[in-house]
């Protein structure tokens, strides 16, 4: 385990890297320059389109592909999970208070990367075998750019993503958390999440849409009213702890002043890859989840991207912060409790012991929306990478393979 710990952090160091920031960070504000700073500049005509439209007629459903409020909602799913629990709480005790602040800058960068990826997906998106959609930047990469060896290996990499990131990562916060808060054992929570899952994969993404639309607006909801229940009765902290993280993010002296390991560098790291993690705009997963929406307009669901980066980090993560610098100060908690266990603890301190189930039962809410959700874009990859083998986009590499694949990571 000593091996492993100390290769698992040299890769993480090489991949969040200052290079992975700097290309980051230089390639959202490109978008955002040549956008004419259109996410703020324009937020009042993006939130109409976005939530302004809902009831209009973004739910409008066709044979061509799924509704525009499914595939926003399956998109949620996909961004909306246990980065926004787990990922923050880990954020805050590996980077202190100003990882939160980073986690904002990667925000309001991203929604302009998240806008461009999803125009290009929606520019390049082709027809499958069914008559459905195949979309992704594997596609833009060869067809706009030229360049097929970079989407066969995007999508290698997508793929692989898939069965870690989507399936992997998703099913161990839950199992950890319902096995703290519920005693649920991990072995029953990894069975119960894998049949879930497959009842649900079974019927395509007409159904991850349909279970998306009804499971990821309830459970935000639901998050949202339980996160104010804790931060309201502490709102004289608030303006406080705010200061705190902008201190902490831009001033070496105050850093230095907080717990050991607090510092500008260490809370950037964490708090651009958090935000990445929990948000995935730069990822190009926006593009391969829009793809499926009957709805041909590029811009608009370039905004519906948009949207979702700011709803998942700029209101769902700044709660979950909130909820532990209120509850606990930064390296204060359960002893050496981190990640899920450590908002558990933070809910349960505020909320009693309900608070802490709570906690629990959305991390496994979150954490099978976000499975289905990354099914879904695992498939989308496998199926150009079939169409590039020529193995077909539905034969059993599609049908059969990658399914158990998928099951077998969660």
């Amino acid at each position: 385990m000593g091996l492993m710990e100390y290769l698992l952090n040299q890769l993480h160091r090489a991949v969040w890297g200052p290079w992975t920031v700097a290309i980051f960070l230089t390639v959202g504000m490109g978008f955002t320059v040549k956008s004419g700073f259109f996410q703020v500049r324009g937020f009042g005509r993006w939130w109409r389109c976005t939530v302004g439209s809902i009831f209009g007629d973004g739910n409008q459903k066709g044979e061509e592909g799924i509704s525009q409020l499914q595939s926003v909602c399956t998109a949620l799913a996909a961004t909306v999970g246990t980065g926004n629990i787990a990922g923050v709480a880990t954020a805050l005790t590996a980077g202190g208070p100003g990882a939160l602040f980073w986690m904002w800058v990667c925000a309001g960068i991203g929604m302009a990367t998240a806008y461009a990826e999803t125009m290009l997906g929606m520019k390049s998106r082709i027809r499958d075998e069914r008559g459905g959609y195949i979309c992704g930047p594997f596609l833009y990469m060869e067809s706009l750019l030229g360049a097929e060896w970079m989407g066969i290996l995007y999508g290698g990499l997508c793929l692989l993503c898939a069965l870690g990131m989507g399936s992997m990562a998703q099913a161990n916060s839950a199992a950890g958390a319902l096995s703290y808060s519920w005693r649920v054992p991990k072995s029953l929570a990894g069975i119960v999440l894998t049949g879930l899952v497959l009842l649900v994969i079974l019927g395509g993404i007409r159904r991850i849409g349909w279970v998306a639309e009804r499971l990821v607006p309830a459970a935000s909801g639901i998050y949202i009213l339980f996160s104010l229940l804790v931060i309201l009765p502490c709102w004289r902290q608030v303006p406080g702890i705010l200061a705190s993280v902008i201190r902490c993010a831009l001033l070496p002296e105050a850093a230095a002043g907080g717990a050991a390991g607090y510092g500008v560098g260490q809370a950037m790291r964490y708090g651009m890859a958090r935000g990445v993690f929990s948000n995935e705009s730069g990822l190009g997963t926006l593009a391969i989840l829009h793809g499926a929406a009957r709805d041909p307009s590029g811009e608009k669901q370039g905004m519906w991207a948009m949207f979702e980066v700011f709803f998942d980090t700029i209101v769902l993560c700044t709660l979950t912060a909130l909820v532990i610098l209120c509850a606990a100060g930064p390296g204060e908690g359960p002893g050496e409790a981190q990640g899920a266990a450590l908002a558990a603890w933070c809910f349960e301190v505020r909320l009693g012991t309900v608070g802490e189930l709570f906690t629990a039962g959305a991390m496994a809410v979150f954490a099978f929306a976000t499975m289905i959700a990354w099914f879904y874009m695992g498939r989308q990859a496998a199926a150009y990478l079939g169409r590039k083998m020529g193995m077909g986009e539905e034969g059993l590499w599609l049908r059969v393979i990658y399914p158990l694949l998928f099951l077998g990571a969660v």
